[in-house]
């Protein structure tokens, strides 16, 4: 995975120079993983709960993490969830509400809630195209054969 080709995030801005390919490949992992885990409402309480969304810095690297957003990046996720948390997050009010557990528990339960939905609703989906004689690779245009549009994903993210 060559990173140089992704506009303006080969430059190291705490240091002032060009990042080598290594450090390109180990900053995009590790702002892989941290955008994912904003996907966990309880890890965002965890967060506020310890003062992290109190913290100007860390308010300025939420919003240098919307790139996320581009559809260069976007594909890597494995949960979108996470890009609609980071939305979110860009907002001071729901920063303060997630001090609150209750206000943790409900985003969960909501949450769960959704993916049972999106879960029963893609086996009736496939159900369906199976007792029609179809199978997923026939119907392409098929919500249940692109996992990456689970009612997470906007369509102002052109997901590929």
């Amino acid at each position: 995975m060559k990173m140089t080709g992704l506009p303006g995030k080969n430059w190291n801005y705490v240091t002032g120079v060009p990042e080598t390919e290594d450090q390109q490949r180990m900053r995009f992992q590790v702002e892989l993983e941290f955008v994912q885990c904003l996907g966990n409402p309880n890890y965002l309480n965890f967060l506020a709960q310890r003062g992290y969304f109190k913290d100007p810095t860390f308010i300025h690297y939420l919003k240098y993490l919307i790139y996320w957003k581009e559809p260069d990046y976007a594909k890597y996720l494995k949960y979108p969830m996470c890009l609609y948390f980071l939305d979110l997050l860009q907002y001071e009010h729901f920063r303060r509400e997630l001090v609150n557990a209750q206000c943790t528990k409900f985003i969960d339960d909501q949450q769960i809630l959704l993916w049972q939905h999106y879960t029963r609703r893609r086996s009736r989906l496939m159900t369906t195209a199976a007792s029609n004689g179809t199978s997923q690779d026939q119907n392409p245009g098929s919500q249940a054969t692109n996992p990456q549009q689970n009612g997470h994903i906007t369509s102002s993210m052109k997901m590929p």
